[in-house]
């Protein structure tokens, strides 16, 4: 992908955006947050030709990172960079919990405690509703991270 602006103004976007600090190790602050400078928008590790950036969040943890190079050739900026997972692990609890959580609400249920229906049928569409709001979060974290990299590196392609 290429960039619109040069490598000089790549550096100094990246320096601009970008609070120092390893993007594997992000831990959300919450509460916290109110104490701390917050008003960079990347959070993660960079020098002259490499990056690995995550979204600068005190509230929701990030899942992906972005990771890539950048070099300068002679009539443009290539930048090369690609979205990975923070963990795998993290990404399989968010999307596989609420399976579990919803087959072992539903066994108690029926094994154990005899809820009345309205109970029975909230605490059904609650799992199942945090449930599709886990999966469709990890994805518009995706692709929010991509457009707000590509945005303020005016990367074009």
């Amino acid at each position: 992908m290429t960039s619109k602006i040069d490598i000089t103004e790549f550096r100094n976007r990246l320096k601009g955006n970008t609070k120092i600090g390893s993007p594997k190790l992000k831990i959300p602050m919450g509460f916290f947050s109110i104490f701390t400078d917050n008003s960079k928008c990347f959070y993660g590790n960079f020098d002259n030709s490499t990056f690995e950036l995550i979204k600068n969040s005190n509230f929701s943890p990030g899942f992906y990172f972005l990771k890539g190079t950048y070099k300068n050739t002679e009539k443009n900026l290539i930048v090369n960079y690609s979205v990975e997972p923070v963990g795998k692990l993290r990404i399989a609890w968010i999307k596989y919990f609420p399976i579990i959580a919803f087959i072992m609400c539903n066994s108690i249920y029926y094994f154990e405690a005899k809820p009345p229906i309205e109970i029975y049928i909230i605490s059904n569409l609650f799992i199942i509703f945090i449930s599709i709001f886990s999966r469709h979060n990890i994805k518009w974290q995706n692709r929010k991270l991509k457009r707000k990299f590509n945005k303020i590196f005016e990367i074009v392609d």
